[in-house]
Formats: C-alpha cells, sequence, structure tokens
C-alpha cells in the first residue's frame, strides 16, 4: 500500500523541559490508527507536528511524499491544505459564514477551481447529513457543527485526516456516533486517519491503536 506518512527520528523540545522523541511511526493509504495515552503525553504535540503547525528540532516527517520538515512555512501551508484534513476538539468554523462556505473556503485555500467550490461543499454536506447548508454556522448544533467540520477536513481529497480529541466533550453515546461520521467520511475519501484521544474506549473502533509512550520520551521536570 502507499505509504502516506513516514515519521524518522522526529525529535521536539519545549523550553519549559517537555521533550517528544518518535523514532519511527508510519502510516500507510486508508489506514486508521488511534494515539493513545494520558494527558500531556504529547498526542496533540506529535498531530500539530505532523500538520506543520509545530516545526520538530529534528528528524524527517513526510506526507503524501513530500518533507514538511525541510519546507518554508508558505510551502507546508499548501501541502496542509491539499494534503492534509484536520478535526479538532473545537471545530474552529466562522460563525457567521453558511456550513457550505465554511467548507469552501478549504477548497479555496487548496487552489481549487471556484466552479467547484460550492457543488463540492453541498455534496459533502449532504452526505453526512446537512440537509441545511445554506444556515449560519451558529445557528447549527453541537453535532452538525462536528460534521461541517468533518466536511471541511474531506473537501480537498486528502491523503490524511489528523483529528486531535474530537469527542472529548461529547458523552459516550455522542462520541461513538460522531466518531463514526469521521471514520465513515475517511473511508469514503480514501484518507488516512490517525486520531488522538485519551479516551480507552475509543480504542476498540480502530485496528491499529499506537501507545505514545511506547515511541516517545516526555521529560517534565518535577
Amino acid at each position: 500500500m502507499t505509504q502516506v506518512l513516514s515519521l524518522r527520528d522526529v525529535q521536539f523540545r519545549r523550553s519549559h523541559g517537555f521533550a517528544l522523541r518518535v523514532p519511527s511511526l508510519d502510516l500507510s493509504a486508508g489506514e486508521m490508527a488511534l494515539l493513545s495515552g494520558g494527558s500531556g503525553s504529547g498526542k496533540s504535540t506529535l498531530l500539530w507536528l505532523i500538520a506543520g503547525l509545530l516545526r520538530a528540532d529534528g528528524g524527517s516527517i513526510e506526507v503524501a511524499g513530500q518533507r514538511l520538515d525541510a519546507m518554508r512555512e508558505s510551502d507546508r501551508d499548501r501541502v496542509r491544505a491539499r494534503s492534509i484534513g484536520l478535526v479538532f476538539q473545537t471545530h474552529h468554523l466562522l460563525p457567521d459564514f453558511t456550513a457550505e462556505e465554511n467548507v469552501a473556503l478549504a477548497l479555496m485555500a487548496a487552489g481549487e477551481p471556484e466552479r467547484t467550490h460550492m457543488p463540492r461543499a453541498r455534496e459533502l454536506l449532504a452526505s453526512l447529513g446537512i440537509d441545511r447548508p445554506g444556515a449560519r454556522a451558529s445557528d447549527l448544533s453541537v453535532g452538525q457543527q462536528q460534521r461541517v467540520a468533518v466536511a471541511r477536513a474531506i473537501a480537498c481529497r486528502p491523503a490524511l485526516v489528523l483529528a486531535d480529541e474530537p469527542t472529548a466533550s461529547l458523552d459516550t453515546d455522542s462520541a461513538h456516533a460522531a466518531m463514526e461520521v469521521i471514520q465513515k467520511a475517511c473511508r469514503d475519501a480514501g484518507a488516512a486517519l490517525l486520531c488522538a484521544s485519551h479516551d480507552p474506549a475509543m480504542q476498540a473502533r480502530f485496528p491499529r491503536v499506537i501507545d505514545v509512550r511506547g515511541f516517545a520520551t516526555v521529560e517534565v521536570p518535577a
């Protein structure tokens, strides 16, 4: 299978003593993996490094065949827009924009032809059960907002979707329903999924579970 993510000897250190080292991590096209570990174990930091939102102090990070760690910031932004979908616990939708406009913005950032923006946004929103694509994001329920965020993440048919604690604020039933939406959307889009969650119940939903403590070193001074 095509490899969409490859990390080698990735190192990151904060000034207050937090350190993270990942000797290796690979993810193939369509693969779904869960990053597990308690609060402060480095799960979110690792996702931000992969997304190019943080710069590693050493090692290599390759996404869809491109070395993000060796790129200028503007080039990383371009690769992120086209090859990486992001789903967060907080959806970061523009509240005064409609659902379809929020999704269309991702297509615009990726440089997709303008004529495709709204048709693609409406198609994705409909597939995720959003029947009011013209409603403002602020007028949608939390669950609907999450579906809009998922549609935005997969709008550009990314090779990789990164989900950072996407169900942390939900009860158990809602969390599993939301995770089903995310996983189905990734399967339909053919995207690999790397999800971070501290919820042990999520482990049963993933064929591969990666304990951050198994390959990372976190140093926090007493």
